[in-house]
């Protein structure tokens, strides 16, 4: 794929780039807008054999392109679906291990990957208040990996959460496998500077590359805590004109883009 000349929005960036990172032959859960954006980008590219799930209960549904669902729990969702099932047996399949990744956003994140999507300020008092877990919590508890997207500024990488809503790596270094959370965990945080991953022993975040028009000092500069670095740190490469004609098909209206 060629290299794109044409510009492109911060949040098709981050479809983009999250769409590289869901391999073939796995199974995703997601919800609406950039989370469906991204593994549909993902489908008609390197992973054809990706397998979509929703938290209403539809196992690999056939989606059909520029007539996007806006609900998990509409008919337009089920398309064309491996199966349908209850909520509840969504998540026993999440909780033994067989779903692959987990798609989340974030209102805050923290050095160890904790997500607040609850409220920011006092929980009690809040300056603002947010839609809450949904099933972000079971997600970001029992998925094997877990990929995080949002627009990287120093209001929403902070040191500590104003209110944990889904749990990274808690405090750090073991902790998450000691508060019962035996696996699973934060995978990748996809920005729009660059991508992290989670150092193996301390579980802080570790920058590993960066966007192809961004700097290590533009990242460091909004981020409300220091970053660690990678000693190989990558330059990503750009959307190609491929992957953005893709998606623009895919979702023509920006249904799933919108207010990302």
């Amino acid at each position: 794929m060629s290299s794109a000349k044409a510009s492109y929005t911060k949040a098709e960036l981050l479809a983009v780039m999250t769409s590289r990172l869901l391999e073939d032959k796995k199974t995703v859960f997601v919800g609406i807008g950039l989370p469906m954006a991204a593994a549909l980008l993902a489908q008609l590219t390197r992973s054809p054999a990706l397998s979509i799930i929703f938290e209403g209960g539809i196992i690999a549904p056939e989606l059909k392109h520029g007539e996007m669902p806006l609900s998990t729990n509409e008919i337009r969702a089920g398309r064309r679906a491996m199966a349908f099932c209850d909520i509840t047996d969504i998540f026993l399949y999440q909780q033994r291990g067989y779903i692959d990744y987990g798609l989340l956003g974030a209102a805050q994140i923290d050095q160890y990957g904790n997500i607040n999507t609850s409220v920011i300020g006092d929980f009690h008092k809040p300056k603002v208040r947010l839609p809450g877990s949904g099933g972000a919590n079971d997600i970001a508890s029992s998925s094997t990996r877990v990929l995080i997207t949002l627009i990287h500024e120093k209001r929403r990488f902070v040191e500590k959460v104003d209110f944990v809503t889904s749990p990274g790596y808690l405090t750090g270094n073991n902790s998450r496998v000691n508060s019962g959370l035996i696996f699973g965990g934060p995978f990748k945080v996809i920005t729009d500077l660059g991508i992290m991953g989670f150092d193996q022993k301390s579980k802080r975040l570790k920058v590993e590359a960066i966007q192809s028009d961004a700097t290590i000092q533009q990242i460091r500069d909004n981020t409300g805590f220091e970053l660690l670095v990678a000693d190989n740190l990558e330059r990503i490469e750009a959307p190609t004109k491929d992957e953005l004609r893709i998606l623009r098909e895919i979702d023509p209206e920006k249904v799933m883009l919108r207010g990302t």
